[in-house]
């Protein structure tokens, strides 16, 4: 039997996207940097998801001194990642490095995910802290300029975004956009032509690939960051370097395998090399198989947006393809276009069925709800 070990040492860490909880956080983090002697720190939004998190623990603390849980885009639930100091700093150092140095970031994701966490440590490392833009509801464009302008005009300035925030950021707030040095962009994919219309507009994007397991992005760019290993494994991608996570606290099956002497995360994540660059094809889990056929949504995807409007391309049962590909969008579209915008990819791969929202469903981080958007389509009509 398990024993839930050190739980009474974990304190909670609150989370938000608020002034206060990125105020709490910022002088929490420069305590623990002079003197880490204390328990971990479970990041949790509020008191009862920490006390859920918390018994959910059953592997050992030691090498763990944060504790984020991952977004559970996959299962719904997401694992516990046990994070050290020295793996965290590793991260925010090279971002900083890569970025042109240290600067003043303006943070507006939860602070209890791995993005807003290092948006606040970075800002600890370099001594300034963050400007928080936290809109009531939806994106706030004079709010947004406000935070903008009350930046250190001396420093360089940061900031970092999911591609949902970055599409209305630029619909709304382009002048204010092009004013940073640097706009990350992870946690899904940023559609080609989002990133050519924030290019034209001014604006800086540096596309981010990583993990919670990683410390957060650790590929810029298709780059991956000083000291940040990549391995293709049978099409998977395999990262290591010192930005590694200690474990998963909440289950002993562990992500990390050993090659060759390294220790590395085996993601699900599909993966080629374009060059020197690292190019991410989706979740390997995410692949529909429809007539026998594979068919990678990811590849999908960026054929529709080519049409205009973001796309999320899921499968759903069939009586005789097993699954049917369907895809849902932000804009009306004919099926036979996209059909013909996707015929490249192969019979398999054209949509069956095109269904329409007005926005898609968000995980708390600000990801697509891939789960969410598969049961609107088991459940939805289609448009015609």
């Amino acid at each position: 039997m398990k024993v839930k070990a050190g739980q009474g040492r974990v304190g909670w860490g609150a989370g938000g996207t608020g002034a206060d909880a990125v105020a709490r956080l910022y002088d929490t983090l420069a305590a623990r940097l002079d003197d880490p002697g204390e328990g971990p720190l479970l990041m949790a939004a509020d008191a009862a998801e920490f006390e859920a998190s918390r018994a959910r623990i059953t592997e050992p603390l030691d090498g763990v001194d944060v504790i984020i849980r991952t977004s559970g885009s996959t299962d719904g639930r997401g694992h516990l990642v046990g994070l050290s100091l020295a793996a965290l700093t590793a991260s925010a150092r090279a971002t900083h490095d890569r970025l042109g140095g240290e600067g003043q970031w303006l943070t507006s994701l939860p602070v209890q995910g791995v993005a807003g966490f290092q948006v606040v440590l970075r800002s600890v490392l370099a001594g300034v802290r963050p400007v928080v833009f936290a809109p009531g509801r939806g994106f706030d464009a004079a709010l947004f300029a406000r935070c903008t302008a009350a930046l250190d005009p001396d420093a360089r300035r940061y900031l970092s975004l999911v591609p949902t925030q970055l599409h209305r950021a630029l619909a709304s707030a382009p002048e204010a956009l092009a004013t940073f040095d640097a706009v990350l962009v992870g946690g899904a994919a940023v559609e080609p032509g989002l990133r050519r219309r924030a290019e034209a507009a001014g604006v800086r994007v540096v596309r981010t690939y990583g993990a919670t397991e990683t410390s957060g992005g650790c590929v810029y760019d298709g780059v991956p960051l000083d000291g940040v290993h990549v391995e293709l494994r049978e099409g998977l991608i395999h990262l290591g370097g010192p930005v590694l996570a200690t474990r998963y606290l909440d289950t002993d099956a562990q992500p990390f395998v050993s090659h060759r002497g390294r220790r590395l995360l085996a993601t699900h994540d599909l993966g080629a090399w374009r060059g020197d660059r690292l190019v991410v094809r989706g979740r390997a889990d995410d692949v529909i198989i429809s007539g026998g056929v594979n068919v990678n949504p990811h590849d999908v995807e960026h054929a529709l947006a080519t049409l205009g409007g973001e796309w999320v391309v899921v499968g759903i049962p069939d009586a005789e393809w097993g699954q049917r590909v369907v895809a849902v969008g932000t804009a009306p579209l004919a099926v036979d276009r996209a059909r013909a915008a996707t015929a490249a990819l192969g019979a398999a791969a054209q949509p069956r069925e095109v269904w329409c929202v007005d926005a898609f469903p968000l995980r708390p981080g600000g990801k697509v709800d891939r789960r969410a958007v598969q049961r609107y389509a088991v459940g939805r009509g289609r448009i015609t």
